[in-house]
């Protein structure tokens, strides 16, 4: 095992333990929260290190970037790679013909190209609804006010499954203070997934909120510097 290797798998170990230790501090069932690697600007060596320790699910920011991977990895026929970035209108279709899940739809204009460049050869694609939960301008997403709305539109549209909701929050190191950003959100998918026996992913938390994000029902963490180290934009 090369050096990179071994790091990866201590540094993934270390994640996995961190999560189990917060499910059972908030008397969350083990297991109930997945664990997403982000690996946007890592080789394909560091994601084929997670792999070979037991990781399947990716994240990826950038389209191109996605696609490469998915293309000199398609071997590994397990592996789920998850689009987490913004998504631009012209890039929906590589989107929809390589990810398995995509977690910021915010845009019916998006929902709408997604659903219609899905090949059918593939299966629905599997989407998360992104909120706007801290109210920031810069920030993508909904505002709670449009998801009834949002909803109504992704369940009408062929070739892509609702699962969800994902937020990224304002920064914050105050767990309580996370914990109440949180809140608005946490009754918002548990109202959603009283209806809809297919929703079950909340997609919040990263390393600076884990416990918080955890706390407030969490069913997947995005995790990305902690496994992988720093990133090296550069290389992109």
């Amino acid at each position: 095992m090369t050096t990179e290797s071994q790091q990866v798998a201590d540094n993934l170990a270390d994640v996995v333990a961190k999560i189990s230790e917060y499910e059972q501090a908030f008397a969350r069932p083990q297991g109930a929260v997945k664990l997403l690697a982000v690996s946007k600007t890592k080789p394909v060596s560091a994601l084929q290190a997670a792999y070979d320790t037991g990781q399947r699910l990716f994240g990826e920011n950038y389209v191109q970037e996605m696609v490469e991977k998915c293309q000199t990895l398609e071997q590994l026929s397990d592996i789920e790679w998850h689009f987490i970035g913004p998504i631009q209108s012209n890039k929906t279709r590589q989107i929809a013909e390589h990810a398995d899940w995509v977690h910021t739809i915010d845009r019916e204009k998006i929902a709408r190209r997604l659903s219609e460049q899905r090949p059918s050869h593939l299966g629905n694609l599997n989407v998360c609804i992104q909120i706007n939960i801290s109210g920031e301008e810069s920030k993508a997403g909904i505002a709670f006010s449009e998801l009834d709305d949002m909803v109504e539109l992704i369940n009408s549209l062929p070739g892509l499954t609702l699962r969800g909701l994902m937020a990224i929050p304002a920064p914050c190191s105050d767990q309580q203070a996370q914990q109440k950003v949180y809140a608005p959100l946490q009754q918002a998918f548990l109202e959603l997934k009283e209806g809809d026996n297919m929703i079950d992913t909340l997609s919040i938390g990263m390393s600076g909120d884990m416990p918080a994000a955890i706390a407030s029902g969490s069913t997947m963490i995005r995790i990305g510097t902690a496994i992988f180290g720093a990133r090296d934009y550069a290389s992109r």
